[in-house]
């Protein structure tokens, strides 16, 4: 069998880091079985669906890296709909319905009234039918064959349809809801596995259904728990957190495919610099059911992490053409996001402001400033200044460092100086040891 598993995206809005996650889980299932991904835009709601938001899941997903080896449009479908929805109205498997909204909600809180579930009360077929009114339709749940399946996350599922409401899969103006069609979809194009978040249990419970009424086995599911914030809850501010405003924080994407792969597991999140990694230890036995905090703050440390071991190669592009391989290399511990590597540039190249000096450091300063048109810069130039300087001064330790970091690099922290110094113009070095 080939694994094939598919991303469903609705295109009425831009991707959030939960539908991420699930879109990702996808990707690595299929990847780690040699199978296909497949993207499925789910735009049957054709008023809300916009072209915008359909680029912006491609470019979305090809930013995060999860290449997709087919993709199709439920508004392509609609014929194929018809079909198969003709052929379950022959079977008696989904019949028209004709209440209101309002007589719906009015019989639902007369049942809750007496104690009973609000499931949905199938009308005689004999029942008159209202003059002029256009049907909703329903899928008949077979009463008699209890729903299960064996979740690779949450285990043995077991649903009585008795205590079940008919779905409604089709509105009285003819467009449909998801149940159906996706269900339609996912026979069509061969889905084997479906990995979503359990939210959509209920749905499963009924489509196993109607994979059995129109004649398929239905595929493997595996239903995650949400993400909530560290707040331990749903958030709003996750809902809106979308790829954009990451991206636009300097996030890597491999940092947030790191942190979205191992979330509701026990398994570590590493510093990874590639996906194999995530492909390889993916295994859904190992999600739990409790909620999986996202929190932002892990991300950025985690992205931080994953610099620092980054290869040029990966960020050259991104850049500046001051910041060489050799000077990515000595600034990549210190940098939270790619960006900040501009702000090293004048570090390297000037023009740089001298910071105010100590009186206490001047000594050192003065030391250094007379030494350094001596040394030798293709060499070790940061141990060959500092113990000239100790030895014409006596200081050491933090004495010694830090007014000679400030005066060469105008910060108090950043990357080992015996790196850094070599990375600056001897005559540069030189000015600034002068000025301070």
């Amino acid at each position: 069998m080939i694994v094939v598993t598919r991303f469903a995206p609705s295109p009425t809005g831009t991707l959030h880091v939960g539908n991420v996650r699930t879109a990702l889980h996808n990707w690595l299932w299929a990847r780690k079985h040699g199978g296909r991904f497949l993207l499925r835009i789910d735009d049957t709601d054709l008023e809300r669906s916009r072209e915008e938001y359909v680029d912006a899941i491609r470019a979305d997903l090809a930013w995060l890296g999860l290449d997709i080896d087919g993709a199709e449009r439920q508004s392509a479908r609609f014929a194929l709909y018809e079909a198969e929805f003709a052929k379950l109205k022959a079977a008696g498997r989904v019949y028209p319905c004709y209440e209101t909204p309002e007589e719906l909600d009015i019989r639902r809180k007369i049942l809750l009234s007496r104690g009973m579930p609000p499931v949905y009360e199938r009308k005689a077929v004999d029942a008159p039918v209202p003059a002029g009114v256009a049907p909703h339709w329903r899928f008949r749940l077979d009463h008699e064959a209890p729903i299960e399946w064996t979740d690779m996350v949450r285990g043995d599922q077991h649903f009585e349809p008795r205590t079940m409401s008919d779905p409604v899969v089709r509105r009285a103006d003819g467009t449909w809801l998801y149940l159906l069609p996706s269900v339609i979809d996912d026979i069509a194009m061969g889905i084997t596995h479906v990995v979503r978040g359990e939210d959509h249990v209920s749905n499963t419970a009924t489509q196993i259904q109607m994979f059995a009424a129109l004649g398929a086995a239905p595929p493997q599911f595996a239903h995650e728990a949400l993400l909530v914030g560290t707040e331990g809850k749903l958030s709003k501010r996750l809902g809106s957190l979308g790829m954009a405003s990451l991206r636009d924080a300097g996030i890597e994407p491999i940092a947030l495919a790191a942190l979205l792969a191992r979330l509701g597991t026990s398994d570590p999140v590493e510093p990874v610099t590639s996906l194999r990694p995530l492909i390889e230890s993916l295994d859904f036995a190992r999600f739990g059911r409790a909620p999986a905090r996202f929190d932002e703050a892990e991300l950025a440390l985690l992205n931080q992490k994953i610099l620092h071991h980054t290869a040029y190669e990966t960020v050259a592009d991104r850049l500046p053409a001051a910041i060489t391989a050799a000077r990515w290399q000595a600034i990549r511990p210190n940098l939270m996001t790619v960006a900040e590597a501009a702000d090293w540039v004048a570090v390297f190249d000037g023009p740089l402001a001298p910071p105010p000096v100590d009186d206490a450091d001047r000594p050192v300063l003065a030391a250094a400033a007379a030494a350094a048109p001596a040394i030798d810069w293709s060499a070790d130039p940061w141990h060959a200044l500092t113990a000239t300087v100790k030895e014409a001064t006596g200081a050491k330790g933090r004495a010694l460092f830090l007014p000679l970091r400030r005066a060469l690099t105008g910060r108090d922290h950043g990357p080992d100086m015996a790196e850094l110094l070599p990375l600056i113009a001897k005559d540069q070095a030189v000015a600034r040891l002068a000025a301070s």
